[in-house]
């Protein structure tokens, strides 16, 4: 028998709502296949199954708000028939101690604020304490509770208050738990600019490709060459990632901000990235991803420059390594090793990264590969670095 479990959507997600079963008892499902929808504080979910089999039983009920890593349903895995023995049960024991759940969120910050979780009041399912409970005990104990007599908000002032919630206390964490180091560097764009604009000439602008297309195939290939800023910080040791699966900061309309993957970015053709770019934002926007989207972002890459912002250094998205940021491009003043000074489009391009994982030497490579893979726009098309690229890489790597 196989337990299909609420997996974690986010750094910042410690509960959903379910809000729909897409298959029923008895049901075939394949690994992949989208079986129910949750609701997390930012979006609806389709969420996903990771296992061949037979639903067995559903164990939550549509409505039910149960914490992450509870069990939804269960299933006969291929070959397994219903009602088959099982082992026969112990010799009963003395009774254990009834303990009130917590979920992982909630108990690391109770140890935190000096809360003893299982005392407190759970608002969760089955009675379970979340991150909110702990958080609003602390908040009494401090003196700092709302008035009782305060209106309840409406459903959608509920659910940005619970995402400003959310992504706070996932940065909290981040800002606590990883040493950040941060670099910067200025990239000219004439050269990709001057590429997209003869490609989207004549292209009806829903076909369009935008910079941010280039930058994050360019971000991908440049991992290839700092594969330690791409995975993830697990029980005290970094994973490589096998893929770069991007995850792209998305504002919403009404306030906050998704981070969802796009999938195998560095083997994906842009025209295939300019519509999956395009889907995956339209997507966030209107509460539709999928729990892959949401659970596996390799690196996160952050784009503030439509907002007319020159540089954006960016926090990191545990358990992720490393968070790429991108300002606005603008016309700046860039001089040649000849002397001579141009009038250029610029964009100022920064990484945050764990010291965990790597260090600031590595970083920089990461950057200056970045800004010559951005030099030969037409070479990213064919997912092949520059011989600029080349030539540095053979002059100072190092220890590689």
């Amino acid at each position: 028998m196989i337990r299909f479990e609420l997996p974690s959507l986010g750094p910042d997600m410690d509960e959903g709502t379910l809000l729909k079963w897409q298959v029923q008892p008895g049901d075939t499902v394949k690994r992949g296949q989208v079986v129910a929808v949750v609701d997390t504080s930012k979006a609806a979910v389709d969420v996903e199954i990771w296992q061949d089999g037979v639903v067995a039983e559903l164990l939550v009920k549509p409505g039910e708000k149960i914490p992450v890593g509870t069990a939804l349903a269960t299933l006969l895995a291929p070959g397994e028939v219903a009602g088959a023995p099982e082992a026969p049960p112990a010799a009963p024991g003395p009774a254990a101690p009834s303990r009130r759940p917590v979920s992982p969120a909630a108990r690391k910050r109770a140890q935190e604020l000096g809360i003893v979780a299982e005392t407190l009041a759970g608002t969760g399912a089955q009675g379970s304490v979340t991150l909110a409970d702990v958080e609003a005990a602390d908040r009494q104990s401090r003196g700092r509770a709302g008035p009782a007599a305060a209106a309840a908000p409406s459903a959608a002032a509920g659910r940005s208050q619970a995402m400003r919630k959310a992504i706070g206390a996932a940065m909290s964490r981040s800002k606590r738990e990883i040493p950040h180091y941060y670099l910067s560097e200025s990239i000219p764009m004439a050269n990709a600019l001057a590429w997209l604009q003869r490609r989207n000439d004549g292209v009806a602008i829903a076909e369009r490709m935008l910079p941010a297309v280039l930058i994050l195939k360019a971000v991908a290939l440049a991992l290839r060459r700092t594969p330690e800023l791409n995975g993830f910080y697990r029980e005290g040791q970094f994973i490589p990632a096998t893929a770069v699966h991007a995850g792209v900061a998305i504002s919403l309309r009404g306030g906050g901000l998704v981070a969802p993957a796009i999938h195998d970015v560095d083997s994906k053709a842009l025209d295939a990235l300019t519509r999956d770019l395009g889907d995956l934002v339209q997507r966030a926007r209107a509460g539709s991803l999928r729990s892959s989207e949401m659970a596996d972002p390799t690196i996160t890459v952050t784009n503030l420059g439509d907002q007319g912002v020159d540089s954006v250094f960016g926090v990191i998205y545990p358990p992720q390594v490393a968070l790429v940021g991108l300002g606005r491009i603008a016309t700046r003043p860039w001089a040649y090793d000849s002397g001579e000074i141009r009038a250029l489009p610029v964009v100022n391009a920064s990484l945050a990264a764990d010291h965990r994982a790597s260090d600031g030497h590595r970083g920089a490579l990461f950057l200056a590969e970045l800004r010559e893979l951005l030099q030969e726009p037409a070479l990213l098309a064919a997912d092949a670095s520059p011989a600029a690229s080349q030539d540095n890489r053979k002059k100072g790597d190092g220890h590689e």
